[in-house]
């Protein structure tokens, strides 16, 4: 299938998608409507057969869309998450974390800690992190809103500002293409305290985890967490039965399968990019990492989490192999939506990247925009903001716009070339971050076990807030020609104040409800 220009018309389908899922909360029924018609107005450009056009588009995509190493990953972990649960091995982790970590405070910082430093890949981030804390975070009441909202806000921002990282071996790779810098690693090194929108974000996790500054819709979940009900999606019957039939099991029933997961992963990644192959360009641990296939890497790590929980778990009669297998198979089932909601989203995405040309529609416009060299890395920020939220992708928005920014950044001005290229980064994080299209935003809601559009919901407030501190940052930065203290240090004031005044805002709210029903 050959692309087509359509212009604005490039950017409608994700727009009709998002606007029914606020509408609706139907995610489902809303990502379906975005593919349909993109595929309509593909097809409708193309000349295709109105009737057939549509259909064969749509599936031929979703098709060619498809990461089934992330597909089958989820379905992995899905399996593997409900094995330890029967196993009575979360539980028994629960308890025994209850002694280390007192307070919901210590869990959300211990959280937030872990989701920093599983920092390789957000794919594994994301589902990692959340497999390992739903037991604690729940004994200390913390709403699986939050807790999504915090694996979210420390997948992506952390993977950008990481040195050895998938995704900074990815960056490098566009900007040695572009030839405008000696080094893409040092670029990239001193690009990472520019980037206001990752910096930001997770002093905003540091703030709601110590502060318990919550506001919008969250405060509302935090709020009924207080009173047990935590928003999981689980059946909880389901999980308390398996747990019942199960007493047996202990700590290690729970961490020697995750450790195998996350072992085997890091081992993989490695391997699959080429650390041992004997060639000496990739014998190093960020060239690697930047040629490595991560999703394959963990469907290798999620099997021999499984294969180490059979031989954990049957030999001692914790289930019996019908049980396992049994247990593995529900574990599945509930990642089918997760696993709906990825396909439809790639789906999407690839429908206005490569069939509608979504790209050129930015580049064009960016080209045509009298840009004043002090606006240029705010403008870039909206810009990579707006097609990473509306695509549901980062690597994907920088991989178009870094081309494109940088001789824009060096033509305009020079000075700000760093800071043009920090930007066009965080710009792309905030998209990944909180789009309901989001392959990492989907994979939240999942490793937290919370309804999608509720994390969507809920995450939203803090993500514009910190976004919109980032685009003042930037702005003060184009103002100050380039002073990092200035606009760095502005945005981290100016967050801190709006973070305080919604929190204050949200407080007094609740006690006025509280008065008018007394």
């Amino acid at each position: 299938m050959e692309s087509v220009y359509v212009g604005w018309l490039s950017i409608l389908p994700p727009v009709i998608a998002i606007v029914l899922a606020l509408i609706t909360k139907e995610v489902l029924f809303s990502l379906i409507a975005g593919v349909l018609s993109g595929a309509i107005i593909y097809s409708a450009a193309a000349g295709l057969n109105p009737l057939f056009g549509p259909i064969q588009t749509t599936f031929d995509m979703m098709i060619q869309k498809a990461d089934m190493n992330i597909m089958i990953f989820c379905f992995l972990l899905g399996a593997l998450v409900f094995l330890v649960n029967s196993s009575g091995g979360a539980e028994a982790y629960g308890r025994w974390t209850s002694r280390l970590i007192r307070s919901k405070r210590m869990s959300l910082l211990f959280t937030s800690l872990l989701g920093c430093l599983i920092f390789l890949d957000d794919y594994f981030n994301c589902l990692t992190v959340g497999t390992v804390m739903k037991p604690v975070t729940d004994r200390h009441k913390v709403s699986r809103a939050k807790l999504a909202f915090i694996i979210d806000a420390t997948a992506a921002p952390i993977c950008i500002i990481a040195p050895i990282s998938s995704w900074a071996a990815a960056v490098g790779s566009y900007l040695k293409a572009t030839g405008a810098f000696q080094s893409e690693f040092s670029a990239f090194i001193s690009a990472i305290p520019y980037n206001f929108y990752a910096v930001l974000s997770l002093l905003m996790v540091v703030l709601i985890s110590v502060f318990a500054l919550d506001f919008g819709p969250m405060k509302k979940c935090e709020d009924l967490a207080a009173q047990g009900i935590l928003g999981a999606v689980e059946e909880p019957e389901i999980a308390n039965k398996e747990q019942d039939d199960n007493t047996k099991g202990t700590v290690a029933d729970m961490l020697f399968p995750i450790l195998a997961l996350i072992f085997v992963s890091i081992i993989g990644m490695l391997y699959n990019g080429g650390y041992w192959s004997g060639d000496p360009k990739l014998h190093n641990l960020t060239a690697a990492l930047g040629n490595c296939v991560a999703a394959q890497a963990l469907v290798w790590g999620g099997f021999i989490g499984i294969i180490v929980c059979l031989l954990m778990y049957v030999p001692r009669k914790i289930m019996t192999f019908s049980g396992f297998m049994e247990n593995m198979v529900k574990g599945m089932q509930q990642m089918m939506t997760s696993g709906c909601i990825l396909l439809l989203a790639w789906t999407i995405g690839g429908i206005c990247r490569d069939l509608l040309s979504t790209q050129d529609f930015v580049k064009r416009l960016v080209e045509t925009t009298g840009i004043p060299g002090f606006l240029l890395p705010a403008l870039i920020f909206l810009t990579a903001a707006f097609l990473s939220f509306a695509t549901g992708t980062s690597w994907g928005t920088f991989g178009i716009l870094i081309p494109i920014i940088i001789p824009v950044a060096e033509a305009i001005c020079p000075e700000l070339l760093l800071s043009s290229l920090a930007a066009t980064l965080a710009g792309s994080v905030f998209g990944d971050h909180c789009s309901p299209i989001s392959d990492t935003t989907i994979l939240s809601s999942a490793g937290a076990g919370v309804d999608h559009l509720v994390h969507v919901s809920t995450q939203m407030i803090y993500a514009l807030t910190v976004a919109g501190c980032s685009l003042a940052g930037y702005l003060l930065l184009g103002i100050s020609g380039g002073s990092l203290i200035l606009s760095l240090g502005g945005a981290i004031l100016l967050m801190i104040i709006a973070t305080l005044f919604l929190h204050h805002r949200a407080s007094a709210d609740d006690k006025t409800q509280t008065s008018a029903e007394s």
